[in-house]
């Protein structure tokens, strides 16, 4: 510890790299394998995640059926779901589809989207 602080006083190493590497070390033991006989953890955080034209991300969990985009869907979309998310100008779900997007699948919707359909999955 006594070394990265004379490091970052010194200017050697760049604070946000340090950071970056801190964070990742983290996220790596909290998704490591648990000890034997426990369970792994659940993944945290929604199913379906974007970033709204208001520019706040927006999360849905366990969504079914047709959903409005708050904040007027844009740019990157992460579908976790188990099914397609199919994304439309219109609110509704009206009109012809502008994306379709798989499950597990992170992508790009431009424009913009309204609305959301998420298949029916079991």
């Amino acid at each position: 510890m006594r070394d990265t602080r004379i490091l970052l006083r010194t200017g050697a190493v760049p604070a946000l790299l340090l950071a970056a590497a801190a964070v990742a070390a983290a996220t790596a033991a909290a998704t490591a394998a648990p000890a034997a006989g426990g369970t792994a953890p659940a993944a945290a955080g929604p199913d379906f995640q974007y970033v709204g034209q208001d520019d706040r991300v927006h999360g849905l969990t366990a969504p079914k059926g047709c959903v409005a985009a708050e904040g007027g869907g844009s740019r990157p979309v992460t579908n976790n779901t188990r099914g397609t998310a199919t994304f439309y100008r219109e609110p509704g779900c009206a009109g012809a589809p502008v994306e379709r997007l798989g499950p597990g699948t992170v992508t790009q919707v431009r424009p913009y989207f309204a609305s959301v359909r998420f298949s029916v999955t079991g």
